[in-house]
């Protein structure tokens, strides 16, 4: 992320706005008759000379308010959450615009999960993992931003599938807190994987699997999602608003609160010498201008 150390530095420029327009220089002069194209030439030069110093002061202060990149580098992985987002995709989730209602629910989590790892999964015809467990919380949201429905099919919804695929995600995981969030509308009806094979792939990787259902609930079955959260320790949610799909997201992250202090370390960058550098090259060239100008009058 990219910062200044030292923002109040840029109210420095309120000065030179000031200085510009009030600050006259003062120049000994010696007035010709029929001397216009003189004094066009004149203005001109005048302008340049103005626009270099206006451009080295503005340099100078943004390298005094210190331009920092800061990386967040966390050494110990193994004390935060790790989650893993499963959204269906299917056409049915265009209706009501729930997808699109979803995703801004989803997206308001990612941003509070600070210390945790993220994956992201999507499945209509097939399962496939959009963003694997990561810590780059910008990256699960850009991804996310861009789904649309149709990216996995229209017509099935390959739940099971997606249960048993995000699952392998925690294969090699060192965490002791493992969740998935399953979202969806619908019933699986592609029969890719066994409900129980999937279940037991998320219990083998200790996997708490909150189940989520939204919408009509002719259109799901409610008590197998509530079978696969009961099975792995967490709970089942229905919602039909977007109030009520917030809400449950609220609710999971209140259950699955981190609270441990993992160690970390703000790795910071900085850029100030950049602008400096440059400043005091226009500098070299402001002068050298401003005396070739002088001694050619």
């Amino acid at each position: 992320m990219y910062s200044f150390e030292y923002p109040y530095v840029f109210l420095l420029l309120i000065m030179v706005a000031v200085c510009i327009l009030f600050c006259k220089e003062k120049v000994r002069a010696i007035y010709f008759p029929h001397t216009e194209l003189l004094s066009s030439l004149v203005r001109s030069k005048q302008i340049l000379l103005n626009l270099l110093r206006v451009l080295i002061l503005s340099l100078l202060i943004i390298g005094l308010s210190s331009p920092v990149k800061t990386e967040e580098i966390i050494l110990d992985n193994s004390k935060g959450h790790e989650i893993s987002l499963i959204l269906d995709a299917s056409g049915s989730m265009n209706r009501f615009d729930k997808f699109k209602t979803v995703k801004a629910i989803m997206i308001d989590f990612i941003s509070k999960r600070k210390t945790d790892k993220l994956a992201l999964s999507v499945f209509a015809d097939f399962a496939y993992t959009v963003v694997p467990l990561t810590y780059d919380k910008k990256s699960v949201i850009k991804m996310l931003d861009n789904i649309e429905i149709g990216v996995a099919g229209r017509r099935k919804t390959a739940l099971y599938e997606a249960l048993f695929l995000s699952s392998k995600l925690f294969n090699n995981s060192k965490s002791k807190e493992r969740i998935a969030i399953l979202l969806t509308d619908g019933k699986d009806n592609t029969d890719s994987v066994p409900l129980d094979m999937a279940i037991e792939r998320a219990k083998d990787n200790k996997i708490k699997v909150y189940t989520v259902a939204v919408g009509d609930k002719k259109d799901y079955n409610a008590e197998v999602l509530k079978y696969i959260a009961n099975s792995t320790g967490a709970k089942f949610f229905s919602a039909n608003s977007y109030e009520s799909i917030q809400n449950i997201y609220k609710q999971i992250n209140q259950l699955e609160k981190s609270e441990i202090n993992i160690n970390k370390y703000d790795k910071k960058t900085y850029y100030f010498h950049y602008p400096l550098t440059l400043a005091l090259v226009l500098l070299l060239i402001y002068f050298w201008r401003k005396n070739t100008w002088v001694l050619n009058k």
